[in-house]
């Protein structure tokens, strides 16, 4: 286990961690059994992003559009694709990725972040002691089913928004349904539509990619004009209610 989570133990946060979650090509996840007077949770997921060498670094430009990087060697080595660029990458997607929890932490959409140190983020877990909440993926709802998780994932793209993020690769791998509720989780590529000029063009990609998944389980909607409804609702935030946006 790498040195990094030595911080959450010496900080009394975890106290053991218990099995893999999730092993991904950008990060493994891991549940561990933590102090609930410190996290106010048994059970908790430890997010490790991998090293530099093992990690699938995509061109993440479209992301990184109109984000301010004020070091100018940091900001050089990012262009050059240099090791040291890479390490500043790498930490611009966990800092990302703990953003946008925070942003989102009082919709109850994604995970609560709980604690950040280095490449490695804790966070509140999905799902009980015998087993994680499993992935929209691998889901085989009925027909109503069907329709209330949409309904409950068309309002959490709108509720996401609101808050200023755009998940910018959304798809039916990393939603997570426990108990007929959806969880929306992996937000280091996330960008916020204030600032990045790619946020529509990746809102688009995220309901398409999505709709595309309950297309195949029967549900046919135009995922266009519902993105188009999205986008429109978030131009014209001052008269959305603002209880909305929680």
């Amino acid at each position: 286990m790498p040195d990094s989570t030595e911080f959450f133990f010496d900080e009394g946060l975890i106290h053991k961690i218990l099995r893999p979650l999730k092993q991904g090509k950008e990060a493994t996840v891991h549940l561990c059994l933590a102090d609930k007077h410190k996290t106010g949770h048994d059970l908790v997921a430890l997010k490790i992003y991998r090293p530099l060498d093992r990690r699938d670094f995509r061109d993440e430009s479209i992301y990184r559009d109109s984000e301010w990087i004020g070091d100018d060697r940091a900001r050089r080595a990012l262009e050059a694709k240099s090791r040291f660029g890479r390490a500043v990458q790498a930490g611009t997607w966990v800092y990302r990725e703990w953003e946008s929890l925070q942003k989102l932490s009082r919709t109850r959409l994604t995970p609560l972040p709980i604690a950040l140190h280095d490449d490695s983020i804790l966070m509140t877990y999905v799902g009980d002691a015998e087993r994680a909440a499993p992935q929209l993926r691998d889901l085989r709802p009925s027909a109503e089913e069907l329709e209330t998780l949409w309904r409950q994932l068309r309002a959490a793209l709108g509720q996401m928004l609101l808050n200023d993020v755009v998940h910018a690769d959304l798809s039916a791998y990393n939603v997570l349904v426990w108990e007929g509720k959806p969880t929306v989780i992996d937000f280091p590529q996330g960008v916020d539509p204030k600032l990045n000029r790619h946020a529509e063009e990746l809102l688009r990609r995220d309901v398409q990619r999505l709709g595309e998944w309950f297309t195949r389980g029967g549900l046919a909607l135009d995922w266009e004009q519902i993105a188009d409804e999205i986008w429109f609702a978030w131009l014209h935030a001052d008269l959305i209610p603002a209880d909305y946006r929680n």
